[in-house]
């Protein structure tokens, strides 16, 4: 059920809805546009939208241009009473915004990203990041298959330690949640590794070098469940793990999504619920429980690289009879941001409902 779409005057590979209390109506997309030529350049941006699924609006409210952007991600707690936005952009910068309002009552126009910090973490390009579930690190990983660690205190950031992870690129890092010593990282190697951070310069707890026939793009560990991990690659699958064991995972449940799995998103209440950006492909909605994975619902209506998703927090909307989430999806060079409810029904018990509400 499409709710509204927009065109971004840049290639858009990021969208990410705001997880706070106040803010759960704003949405971000990130671009990445690359100028060829004599002299090259990589330009992008970040745009703030407002999302009402009553009025079926996707109005746009605050922009800032910077350089390229490859990924951008929410901070998982507000920090000084503001949201930050953190973005791993092409001229290998960890850049952090932090979302300002006069109050939480102010006008859509009254809120705005401000500069809260910025640290030239390489020469390389910055991938990908993830924040610490207590938001006072961020792992950012590198096009020369290095991973840097960087600490927040104070407003200010600090490299803590820098390790050479992989061979190729790494598109993927992700924190455990559970277990925020750990750091899983994926490459165009095909591995798939779980790094130690008690360990000086980041010590391999466990690697799998056999099992991802492409390069790993996403790794997404489980809120509800910690032994259960995600991991998507080029070669199309959606895989689950099993991470109790340490040298290989003990169960693994795979899906073939079809066009190279670049992103997974777990549904922010109902466990197993996973909103998938398959490249080639367009954007599936799998479920994942029972030790089964299966395909529920796709969505097609993009022409371009499907390269990111989200869902909405904090509501879900009545259609049909039917308590249904919101999700975000855009599209690469067609420049499309699409917001849309999926056809599925959220069928959720009385705890779970008030975690929505």
């Amino acid at each position: 059920m499409d709710i509204a779409h927009c065109y971004l005057d840049g290639n858009v590979d990021a969208v990410e809805f705001c997880p706070h209390e106040h803010f759960h109506h704003v949405l971000a997309a990130a671009t990445y546009t690359l100028q060829e030529g004599n002299n090259p350049s990589r330009s992008g941006s970040i745009s703030l939208f407002s999302v009402d699924a009553q009025t079926n609006s996707l109005e746009p409210f605050h922009r800032i241009n910077t350089s390229g952007i490859f990924d951008i991600k929410w901070s998982p707690i507000e920090v000084n009473g503001s949201p930050l936005l953190a973005q791993a952009d092409a001229d290998g910068y960890l850049r952090i915004h932090s979302l300002e309002t006069s109050s939480i009552h102010a006008k859509i126009g009254d809120s705005s990203l401000i500069e809260f910090g910025e640290e030239k973490v390489s020469s390389s390009m910055c991938l990908c990041l993830d924040w610490s579930p207590s938001a006072t690190s961020i792992s950012v990983a590198l096009s020369d298959g290095s991973v840097s660690i960087i600490n927040l205190c104070e407003a200010k950031l600090n490299i803590q330690q820098t390790w050479n992870a992989h061979k190729f690129e790494i598109w993927a890092t992700s924190f455990d949640p559970h277990q925020p010593e750990l750091v899983y990282t994926g490459s165009d190697d095909c591995r798939f590794c779980c790094w130690d951070l008690r360990e000086g310069l980041s010590k391999l707890a466990f690697q799998n070098s056999k099992i991802h026939t492409m390069g790993v793009c996403c790794i997404s560990k489980s809120p509800s469940d910690p032994n259960k991990l995600l991991t998507g690659s080029y070669d199309e699958y959606l895989r689950e793990w099993d991470v109790r064991s340490i040298s290989k995972p003990v169960s693994e449940n795979s899906i073939r999504l079809g066009g190279g799995v670049w992103r997974i998103k777990h549904h922010p209440v109902v466990p197993g619920l996973v909103l998938a950006a398959c490249m080639h492909n367009g954007f599936a909605i799998v479920n994942i429980g029972g030790g089964n994975a299966d395909l529920v619902e796709t969505y097609c209506k993009h022409d371009s690289l499907a390269y990111g998703a989200d869902w909405q927090r904090g509501s879900l909307h009545k259609k049909d009879g039917r308590e249904r989430s919101l999700v975000a999806t855009c599209s690469f060079y067609d420049r499309l941001l699409r917001i849309w409810m999926p056809e599925i029904g959220i069928g959720l018990g009385e705890a779970e409902l008030s975690q929505c509400l």
